[in-house]
């Protein structure tokens, strides 16, 4: 099997719409499947998408969506797997571009770009990420690439044991790090998804989120190889700027906390970092990097279409 949908929801009127997207695609190059995962409580009202052979449904009972999304990457049968929020939906064509970069890549995180909109449905912007390869820096210094628009390798996604619910918020981001951390990314330049923005009728807790990010990062931060993979990843002045951040800010946090032996291993690794440069510590995309919070150019760049347009 190609891949496995995963859908949990908390009962929104909108899960018909997520999975009809899904069961609607005009794809028969392999076989795939839905699997929603109702985590609301209370029984799903009947639709007409619980009879069709491709989807099952699973009961989590108000466990979180992270420990759904696990629940229903625990059963699925797909090579790659795919989650889709009951508020989000595919776009026509998107499993056969996401099929047709899987014929030609290795990478274990495979994207299609993004259409952002309202919660009436209306487009903001559109996303064109532009990451293959090893992205590892890129995301750890805050590209966000939609799990929406994204198939994962199962293999990997097993490997580095699927989503932390210890995360809730910014759970996407962290595992993408993590995938990022031991695999490739690839792109196919076609919209493949539509993702509602929004606080209202949002699940995410919004005003935590800034903690679970930085504690996110620094569990990454203590994993092995993370430095040279960072390094390694970096390809420009500005790339290696951000890893010194990356670090430095880490330092910073650490001796605030009362972990001043972390704080000076996070320094190390960021005057390293700096050695490391070469030539580029001659540049000054590299330092303002290192003072700079990170502005993601993807964001910047579709804000910009929509001001134009």
């Amino acid at each position: 099997m190609f891949c496995s949908t995963i859908i949990p929801t908390i009962g929104r009127p909108t899960i018909s719409r997520a999975v009809q997207s899904v069961l609607d695609q005009a794809f028969t190059a392999a076989d795939f499947e839905i699997i929603v995962v109702n985590d609301s409580g209370q029984p799903l009202p009947e639709a007409a998408w619980q009879k069709s052979k491709r989807v099952q449904v699973l009961n989590t009972n108000r466990h979180e969506r992270s420990v759904a999304r696990n629940t229903g990457a625990a059963v699925a049968k797909g090579e790659y797997l795919h989650f889709l929020d009951d508020d989000d939906w595919l776009l026509p064509g998107a499993l056969e571009n996401l099929w047709e970069l899987a014929q030609t890549s290795r990478a274990v995180w495979l994207y299609g770009s993004s259409q952002l909109v309202n919660r009436a449905g209306q487009p903001l912007i559109q996303l064109y990420h532009k990451m293959n390869g090893n992205c590892f820096i890129q995301v750890m210094a805050g590209e966000w690439i939609p799990l929406q628009a994204s198939l994962i390798e199962a293999r990997a996604f097993f490997e580095i044991g699927g989503f932390n619910p210890l995360i809730t918020g910014p759970e996407d981001v962290d595992l993408c790090r993590r995938i990022a951390l031991i695999g490739e990314l690839a792109e196919t330049s076609t919209a493949v998804a539509c993702i509602g923005m929004g606080e209202e009728d949002s699940s995410t807790p919004h005003a935590l989120s800034p903690k679970y990010s930085r504690q996110a990062r620094e569990n990454i931060l203590n994993e092995s190889g993370v430095f040279t993979r960072m390094r390694t990843s970096a390809s420009s002045g500005d790339w290696y700027g951000r890893t010194v951040r990356v670090y430095l800010t880490s330092a910073v946090w650490n001796l605030q906390h009362g972990k001043p032996f972390t704080a000076i291993s996070r320094a190390i690794f960021g005057m390293a970092g700096l050695a490391l440069a070469g030539h580029y510590i001659f540049s000054n995309s590299l330092w303002q990097a290192v003072v700079k919070r990170y502005e993601s150019k993807t964001f910047l760049e579709g804000f910009r279409e929509v001001e134009i347009v």
